[in-house]
C-alpha cells in the first residue's frame, strides 16, 4: 500500500501576466477591496484619527494665535493655512508608513498574496484608504480655518484646483509611505521613520514663513522644496496673501509654484510606485 503525502498548497500567483488592459478592471476592484478593509479598521479604532484630525489643529491654534500674534495677526493666519494644510498632508504619509509595516509583520500581507488579487491592490489600497483620511483632514483644517479668519478669497474653480494639488501631494507622499513601510524592519522603526525625514523637509519650507529670510543654503532647499511650491500653490489659488513684513520669493519655483508643484507630485509618484511595487515583490517572496 502506498501512502499519499499531502503537500502544502503553494500560494497562489495573481495574474500579473497577460493583457494589461484586460488586469487593469481587477485591479481596480481589488484595490477599492483593500481600501474598503482598511477604512472599516479606522472605524472599528477611531482613535486612529486623532492624529489625522487632532494634530494640525493643533498646529493651525498654535501658529496663529501664538505665532501669528508677532508675525503679521489675521494677514499671518491667512499666509498660514496652506503651509498647514501641505504639512499635514505630508505628515499623514506617516499612516500609510505604520499601516504597511503593520500588515507585513502580523502576516496579513502574507495572506493577501495567497489570494487571486492584483500585486498592485495591497499598496493601491492602503494608499486610497489614506487619501481618504486625507479628505478628511483637510475638511476638518478649513472649518477650523475659518474660525481663525482664514478665508478662500479666490473663485470656486481655483479652490478646487487648490485641493487637488494638495491632494495629489498627499497621494505622492503616501507612496514614499508605503516604500518606508516596505523596508522598516518592525512597526517601532516605522513609526520613525515615516517622521524623521518629513520635519526638517517641513520647516526648511515656506511653509510657515518666508523662505528669503533663510540662510543662504536653505534658501536655495526651501526654493526647490516640494513643499513650499505645493503651500505657494495654494496660497496663489486661494489668493491668501502674505504680511507685508513677508520678502516675497522670486524665481522659477515661486513664479511657477502650481505648475511645479504637479510635476514634483508626479515626480514622486514615478519614483516611489515602482520602487514600493518592487520592494513589496521582494517582502512577500520570502
Amino acid at each position: 500500500m502506498t501512502t499519499a503525502t499531502a503537500e502544502a498548497p503553494a500560494p497562489h500567483k495573481p495574474p500579473e501576466d497577460g493583457n494589461p488592459i484586460l488586469l487593469l478592471p481587477r485591479a481596480i476592484r481589488d484595490s477599492a477591496i483593500v481600501a474598503y478593509r482598511n477604512l472599516l479598521t479606522i472605524l472599528r479604532v477611531p482613535t486612529l484619527l486623532v492624529t489625522a484630525t487632532i494634530q494640525p489643529l493643533m498646529f493651525v491654534f498654535l501658529f496663529a494665535y501664538i505665532f501669528g500674534a508677532s508675525m503679521g495677526g489675521s494677514q499671518y493666519r491667512e499666509f498660514l493655512l496652506a503651509g498647514i494644510f501641505t504639512q499635514t498632508v505630508a505628515f499623514n504619509a506617516a499612516f500609510t508608513t505604520v499601516g504597511l509595516a503593520n500588515d507585513l509583520h502580523k502576516g496579513i500581507i502574507d495572506r493577501m498574496r495567497t489570494l487571486p488579487m492584483s500585486r498592485l491592490a495591497v499598496l493601491m489600497g492602503r494608499t486610497l484608504s489614506d487619501l481618504v483620511v486625507n479628505i478628511l483632514a483637510l475638511a476638518v483644517m478649513v472649518a477650523c480655518g475659518y474660525t481663525v479668519g482664514w478665508r478662500i478669497n479666490g473663485g470656486i474653480a481655483d479652490a478646487v484646483l487648490a485641493f487637488a494639488v494638495i491632494l495629489l501631494f498627499a497621494f505622492a507622499m503616501s507612496w514614499v509611505g508605503a516604500l518606508t513601510g516596505l523596508m522598516s524592519p518592525s512597526v517601532e522603526v516605522a513609526q520613525s521613520a515615516g517622521l524623521i525625514w518629513l520635519f526638517p523637509l517641513t520647516f526648511i519650507s515656506s511653509a510657515f514663513i518666508s523662505g528669503e529670510t533663510l540662510p543662504g543654503p536653505l534658501r536655495s532647499v526651501a526654493a526647490w522644496n516640494p513643499i513650499t511650491a505645493v503651500s505657494a500653490a495654494g496660497r496663489k489659488l486661494f489668493d491668501n496673501g502674505s504680511p507685508p513684513s513677508f520678502t516675497p520669493a522670486a524665481g522659477w519655483p515661486a513664479d511657477h509654484c502650481i505648475e511645479y508643484s504637479i510635476v514634483c507630485s508626479v515626480g514622486i509618484l514615478a519614483v516611489a510606485v515602482p520602487l514600493a511595487l518592487l520592494q513589496y515583490r521582494k517582502v512577500a517572496s520570502h
